[in-house]
C-alpha cells in the first residue's frame, strides 16, 4: 500500500511540475478555442438574423413593386441597402426597384440603384445591372457612359448580349461599322454556344429556342446596317 501511495505521489508530483510549465499555455488555448467558436456561432447567429430581417423588408418591396408604390419602394431598397448591403436580398432588391423605377420613369433613381449593385454585386447580378444601366444610359443617349459600362470582362453567359448593345449604342453614335462589327461578334458567341452545348446558352430545350429568336433579332440589327452579306 505504501509503495502504491509512493508511486501516486510521484504521479502527481510530475502532474504538477508538467502543469506548471505548461500549464498557463494550455489554459490560453483552450481560451482562445472557446473564443473561435464563441464568435463563430456568434457570426453565424448575424447571418442569419440579417437574412431573416432582409427578407422580411424584400417582400414589402416586392408588395411596393406589385401596388407601384414608388415611394415605399425607394423606402424599402434604401433601407435593404443601408442596413443590409452584405446579403443577397439587396442586391436583388436594388434590380428589383431599378425596374420598377424605370416602368416608372424616374431614372434617376434606377441609375442609382443599378450603379450600387454594380459597384458592390458578384458575378451574373453585377453584369445584369451593367447591362440594364448601359440601357438606361443609351436612352438618355450617354453614349460614352453606356460604353463605358461595357468594356471589360464579363460572364460566358452574358458576352452575346453585352455584344449586341454595344452595337445598339454604336449605331446610335452612327459608328455603322463598329457596330457591325460588335453584332456578328455576338453572333458568332451563340454560334459558339450552339456548338459546344454548354453554359447558359445552351440550344437545348426553351433556351436553345430562346437563342434562335435572339439570332434572328441580331441578324435583322445587322442587315439593317448592310453588314448581313
Amino acid at each position: 500500500m505504501a509503495t502504491y501511495d509512493l508511486e501516486e505521489q510521484e504521479q502527481l508530483a510530475e502532474i504538477k511540475t508538467w502543469w506548471k510549465q505548461y500549464g498557463n499555455l494550455l489554459t490560453n488555448v483552450l481560451t482562445a478555442v472557446a473564443l473561435v467558436v464563441i464568435a463563430w456561432q456568434g457570426w453565424n447567429w448575424y447571418q442569419r438574423n440579417q437574412s431573416g430581417q432582409a427578407s422580411m423588408i424584400y417582400n414589402v418591396l416586392q408588395k411596393a413593386v406589385q401596388d407601384k408604390d414608388s415611394q415605399q419602394i425607394k423606402v424599402a431598397s434604401g433601407e435593404l441597402l443601408e442596413k443590409f448591403g452584405n446579403t443577397n436580398y439587396a442586391t436583388l432588391g436594388a434590380l428589383t426597384a431599378a425596374k420598377a423605377m424605370i416602368d416608372a420613369g424616374d431614372a434617376k433613381t434606377a441609375k442609382l440603384q443599378l450603379q450600387w449593385v454594380v459597384e458592390n454585386g458578384k458575378d451574373e447580378l453585377r453584369d445584369l445591372a451593367r447591362l440594364r444601366l448601359a440601357a438606361v444610359l443609351l436612352d438618355e443617349k450617354a453614349y460614352d457612359q453606356a460604353l463605358k459600362q461595357l468594356d471589360g470582362s464579363v460572364s460566358p453567359a452574358f458576352e452575346a448580349r453585352f455584344l449586341d448593345n454595344r452595337g445598339d449604342v454604336l449605331s446610335a453614335q452612327g459608328n455603322k461599322a463598329e457596330a457591325a462589327v460588335a453584332y456578328q461578334a455576338a453572333l458568332a458567341k451563340l454560334a459558339d454556344a450552339d456548338r459546344t452545348g454548354k453554359g447558359a446558352n445552351s440550344p437545348s430545350g426553351w433556351q436553345g429556342q430562346s437563342n434562335a429568336v435572339y439570332r434572328q433579332l441580331l441578324q435583322q440589327k445587322l442587315d439593317a446596317l448592310g453588314g448581313g452579306k
